[in-house]
Parts: C-alpha cells; sequence; structure tokens
C-alpha cells in the first residue's frame, strides 16, 4: 500500500550576513545553509497496517509525512501510495488519503461544522447519499451531533479533532495518515479517539501511518513502530520486539510469608552482578517479608527466576512490572 525507498529531504535556507551593509552584501553575494532533514529513508506499509512512526522533536517525522502526502517534494528517492506517486499524480493519490494534523485543523474556522463536511464532499465529489450515510456512521461513531451547527471556532480541542477524523474519512479513503492526533487532549478524549481509529483499522481495514508523542497511543493502537532519529529510521519492528532489543530490566516485588533467606553473593546493590552467581540480578530494595529485584528477562526465563526466588522462602505474592514504553523509547533515541 505504501512504498518509500532511500528518500531524502533537504532543506536550502539564506545565510544572514553580519556587519555594515549586510543587507546589501547579501543581495549580491547570496550564500546559503543545507540542513538535511530526512536522510535515506525506506520502508513498506503492507494494507490494513496500523504503523506507530515516532521520534523527538525535529527527527523528521512531520517531513516524513508530507513527502508522503505530495506536500513536500523529496530531494531524491520514491515515493508511491498504492501504485501511484503523490508528487506525480496528486489528485489521484489524495482522493486515497486521509490526513489529519494535530496541531492543523482542515475545517473553515467560521462555518459550523456540517457546512464544513458539505464543502469537503463538494470538493472529493461524495455523492449526495453517500455523504449522508457516512455523517451518520461518524455522527454514532464519534458523538458528533451535539455540535454539528457550532463554528469551528468554538469547538473544544477534543471535538474540533473528532471533527477533523470524521472530515479527513468523508470521502472514505484507505489510507489515513496521522500527525499528533491527540496533542493536547484529556484522558476521555483521548480514549474516544483511539477507539475511533482502533475500530478504522480493525473493523474498516483502513490503512493508518500515526506519528505521536503519546506512547500510550503507540501501545494501544499500533502492532508494528518505525523510530526515526536525526532524519534516519533506528527501528523497524514490533512494540514487544523493541522491549527485548533495549533489554531494560523488568522490576519483581516478591512477599514472603514468613522469614526468608538471601543467599551468599546477592546484595543490596546497583553495581554489577557477581560473576559466580547462578541467575543475574540485582536487589534494589528488602523491606519486612518483601524484596524488590531487578533483572533482564531477555538473559533469563521468568521460571528460573521465580524457581530462585522460592528457594529463599515461601512466596506469597509475586508482582512484575515491565519498563514503561516511554522508558524504552528515551533510550532508542
Amino acid at each position: 500500500m505504501i512504498e518509500v525507498s532511500n528518500i531524502r529531504k533537504e532543506f536550502r535556507t539564506p545565510v544572514v550576513k553580519q556587519g555594515r551593509f549586510s543587507g546589501l552584501r547579501t543581495l549580491f553575494t547570496r550564500e546559503y545553509r543545507l540542513k538535511e532533514a530526512v536522510r535515506g529513508i525506506s520502508f513498506q506499509v503492507e494494507e490494513g497496517e496500523f504503523v506507530g512512526y515516532i521520534g523527538p522533536n525535529g527527527a523528521g517525522k512531520s517531513t516524513t509525512i508530507k513527502m508522503l502526502t505530495g506536500i513536500l517534494h523529496p530531494t531524491s528517492g520514491h515515493v508511491s501510495i498504492g501504485g501511484l506517486s503523490p508528487h506525480k499524480a496528486r489528485r489521484e493519490v489524495v482522493r486515497n488519503l486521509g490526513v489529519v494534523f494535530g496541531q492543523r485543523s482542515q475545517l473553515w474556522w467560521d462555518l459550523p461544522v456540517i457546512d464544513s463536511f458539505d464543502i469537503l464532499a463538494r470538493m472529493y465529489g461524495v455523492r449526495e447519499p453517500e455523504k449522508e450515510k457516512r455523517m451518520r456512521q461518524f455522527a454514532e461513531l464519534l458523538d458528533l451531533e451535539s455540535f454539528w451547527a457550532t463554528p469551528v471556532r468554538k469547538l473544544s480541542l477534543g471535538q474540533r479533532m473528532r471533527a477533523d477524523l470524521a472530515a479527513a474519512m468523508l470521502h472514505d479513503p484507505d489510507v489515513l495518515f496521522l500527525d499528533e492526533p491527540t496533542i493536547g487532549l484529556d484522558v476521555n478524549a483521548k480514549r474516544n479517539i483511539r477507539q475511533f481509529l482502533k475500530r478504522l483499522n480493525t473493523e474498516f481495514g483502513k490503512t493508518i501511518l500515526l506519528t505521536t508523542h503519546d506512547m500510550d497511543d503507540i501501545e494501544q493502537l499500533c502492532r508494528r513502530v518505525m523510530v526515526i532519529n536525526d532524519g534516519q529510521l533506528s527501528y523497524d519492528g514490533t512494540v514487544r520486539s523493541l522491549r527485548d532489543t533495549i533489554g531494560l530490566p523488568t522490576v519483581i516485588t516478591v512477599t514472603y510469608r514468613g522469614d526468608f533467606h538471601i543467599p551468599e553473593g546477592y546484595r543490596i546493590s546497583k553495581e554489577a552482578y557477581e560473576p559466580e552467581l547462578p541467575i543475574r540480578l540485582n536487589i534494589i530494595a528488602v523491606e519486612d517479608h518483601t524484596v524488590t529485584i531487578e533483572v533482564n528477562r531477555k538473559e533469563i526465563h521468568t521460571l528460573d527466576i521465580l524457581n530462585l526466588l522460592a528457594q529463599w522462602g515461601e512466596l506469597a505474592d509475586v508482582d512484575m512490572q515491565d519498563p514503561d514504553f516511554e522508558d524504552v523509547i528515551h533510550k532508542v533515541y
């Protein structure tokens, strides 16, 4: 569905000269500075995939999305959406694309929401029966009827985002590009947006590429994640594989029924493991009948860890906490 082959994007900005007559010298001897925002990125997204595209600010996420939609032309490389180039056949491609930029709206600011939908339907050539059917679907899925007649400028951020998502899907595209769709939203608004996106993907088979800084969006929605840093892809795979690749420790808290004995060699420490110990773990806290440890489950099987802990005393309770996905991403950056 989406094919990206070795795309690069350079931006050329003029260098402002300093000193006397700087404006005049700049006029006659113009110099430019090159900024490479995207550097040789390649990937494929199959039909029906829900892919997260994440990275720090300035990594090249939005620039990539703009090249995929045809807003920007790559300096070099090739982009194909459904077999067509968004730069050479933009009209044909955008008929099959829905795009949402979280900080910009495609709705008309002073018009009621329903009027914006009428204009968009005309622009995309959506026939009246199809428009009415989809608007009824969106009204049900996104609870839009309560503000159909409200001017866009008077909507809350959550209402505007729901309206923007519905507007992006009005012409029933197969591919949806989302750039920070939950930015600034409260917990309830985020949950509503996520539920809608999940249904678009699972029930309607839409192919979705999502850029976000909200790691909960990634964990709850995406089966695959791509990480971009400094204009290059540094990871492309599943969320679980990313956790395993980074190898951040799992925190295990064990409560014993009575007394317990920690074998010699294990100690409360954040330092390196003792080389002669059978299982490599760090004890980070001991309090009453509770022991808290850190262990890398990539190095040792969970059952082996539990068997060892059971040798220290009679187990009453065990709690395992994997690292937050945000911690995993920060380590990639």
